[in-house]
């Protein structure tokens, strides 16, 4: 199991970053993404401490963590340069806080988020064709997701994918220990956002070949 998009105590997660690496360990992850939530705010605070977690867990256990951060509710302006801030200080895995249909995402925040290069567009939304052609040509990753009320929106991400030709990944947005999940139930949610078997595969396919970009 991959999982890169979840979220600690360093923003509005439960768990230390510690534990929730050891209970996704638990749980059979072989790769979590640990990416809290940035804006302008907080960036300099919250990588340096994300990318040394992730160095201890990655010398002593099984499970590999990659340090990421999500952009988040941030103006469209400061969007590409909050991207090459983070990435300068040594973050490859940058998430963007995409336009969910669950919360007041500014309009346009889709579209300039893969302007700028995320890695990946978590819970899109609604996504139009145009700006998931764009991802598709960016090599912008679009998320479908476990978590309740954003996965709302996973079947028209779906439609919207399959007909741009953009690559999708499957996340949790784990906010607390019970957001974790099984390999078997990720090809639920698969499965249930209208994903045949072949499909779902390529899914997991797409999060190993996201993991090898960011070595």
């Amino acid at each position: 199991m991959i999982d890169l998009h979840t979220h600690t105590l360093l923003s509005d997660g439960d768990l230390l970053p510690s534990e929730l690496a050891r209970r996704a360990q638990e749980k059979g992850y072989k790769v979590i993404g640990i990416t809290d939530h940035v804006d302008s705010s907080n960036i300099d605070f919250v990588v340096p401490r994300i990318i040394a977690v992730c160095k201890d867990i990655n010398k002593n256990w099984k499970i590999k963590t990659i340090p990421g951060v999500e952009i988040t509710h941030m103006p469209l302006e400061l969007i590409k340069s909050a991207v090459k801030s983070i990435r300068s200080l040594g973050v490859k895995l940058v998430l963007a806080h995409g336009e969910t249909i669950v919360e007041p995402v500014l309009k346009g925040t889709n579209k300039e988020s893969i302007l700028s290069g995320v890695s990946i567009l978590a819970h899109p939304g609604l996504i139009t064709i145009e700006d998931a052609l764009l991802a598709a040509e960016k090599n912008v990753y679009l998320e479908i997701t476990a978590r309740k009320g954003h996965s709302l929106g996973n079947g028209h991400v779906v439609k919207i994918a399959r007909m741009a030709g953009a690559k999708l990944v499957l996340n949790t947005d784990s906010h607390t220990p019970e957001n974790l999940i099984t390999k078997g139930f990720a090809e639920s949610v698969l499965l249930g956002a209208g994903l045949d078997e072949k499909e779902i595969m390529q899914v997991f396919r797409n999060s190993e070949e996201l993991v090898a970009s960011l070595a």
